[in-house]
């Protein structure tokens, strides 16, 4: 039996790097070499026990590498490809997958949440999932797919109007993603607060036109400049008192977004008659939704700009102790060096 290293969350804040054995591809599925997986909030949450994943389970659902390995009945691909893949994987004959809601499949899988995943020398997955990377596209870019495949649905939800004006709070990896994603939308004026002065200057490089450092601005000085408050407003820290002072700057007809992912046990306060007299549309995007081609699009035609987010590399010995101490406020996308 062949063995490989991988990192196993064997139980809440409980993971180590050890050998398991190299998974055998399926029918229908491939083996992948993994090069580079990138590192989640959701990976965090299935650390701490916060997230719905079952124990031991390989984490890693961003990723990039070679295929290695085809099942049975596999066609169009072969050994050595430079592939990503959706992690996401639908039943195809439920009443959502059927309606072009696969992301609510009720018989829905993930790698690295519900089986395992890609912080391992090796990963096995659905050949449906899988996309060649397009030529001279790096393997820190084929590992940020899947992040960028959730700001397409998050926007395809958000269908912002030319001349929106928009407040984002976080400008983390996703946030900048979107920054990007709303500047080429047409937004007029996109406002980005965030802790980071370092991060609020990629910001303004993306297209924000102007930027606050998170409790160091005057609310009544922006409210005084937006009166009517923000067309759209978007929550990328997961953070509940971020979200409940967010929504204060929504106007009428607003949009609000909620993108950055709670704790599930999370809660905020909301006053319903706000919601109802101010005419709000509240917005909630998980995961992808059949949206990995237009983020390698996205990504090709470099609308979207991600190697410059990848702030910190990593070894595989190394993911413990980052999943112990978590990665530093200053960092954007950290990412596993596997192959």
């Amino acid at each position: 039996m062949r063995t490989m290293k991988a990192c196993v969350i064997e139980g809440p804040r409980r993971a180590a790097v050890r050998e398991v054995p190299v998974p055998e591809p399926a029918p229908g599925e491939v083996l992948i070499r993994v090069e580079r997986a990138g590192i989640c909030g959701t990976d965090v949450h299935i650390y701490k026990g916060e997230y719905i994943s079952p124990y031991p389970i390989v984490p890693g659902h961003e990723f990039s590498g070679t295929i290695a390995g085809l099942g049975e009945g596999v066609s169009g691909f072969a050994i050595g490809d430079r592939v990503t893949a959706e992690p996401n994987i639908h039943c195809g004959r439920c009443v959502y997958c059927l309606t072009h809601r696969g992301n609510h499949c009720e018989n829905w899988q993930a790698v690295g949440v519900t089986r395992g995943g890609a912080m391992a020398e090796y990963v096995a997955v659905p050949a449906a999932n899988v996309f060649r990377l397009p030529g001279g596209m790096s393997f820190a870019e084929g590992a940020f797919i899947e992040p960028l495949a959730c700001v397409v649905h998050a926007m395809n939800r958000l269908r912002p109007s030319a001349g929106d004006r928009a407040l984002l709070f976080g400008a983390g990896a996703m946030g900048q993603q979107l920054i990007q994603a709303l500047a080429h939308a047409g937004v007029s004026d996109l406002t980005v607060i965030d802790i980071s002065e370092d991060k609020l200057a990629m910001a303004a490089q993306w297209g924000a036109t102007r930027t606050f450092v998170s409790g160091r601005f005057d609310e009544a000085e922006l409210l005084g400049e937006f009166p009517r408050g923000f067309d759209i407003v978007v929550d990328a820290t997961g953070l509940p008192q971020v979200i409940e002072q967010a929504l204060k700057y929504l106007g009428p007809a607003g949009k609000y977004l909620q993108f950055g992912v709670t704790a599930r046990e999370a809660a905020i306060r909301l006053s319903p008659f706000d919601l109802f007299q101010r005419d709000w549309t509240l917005i909630g995007s998980m995961a992808t939704n059949d949206t990995f081609h237009q983020a390698l699009q996205w990504a090709k035609a470099k609308r979207i700009r991600l190697e410059p987010l990848v702030t910190r590399v990593i070894g595989l010995d190394d993911l413990p102790r980052l999943f112990e101490t978590g990665a530093s406020p200053e960092d954007l996308k950290v990412q596993v060096q596997i192959g």
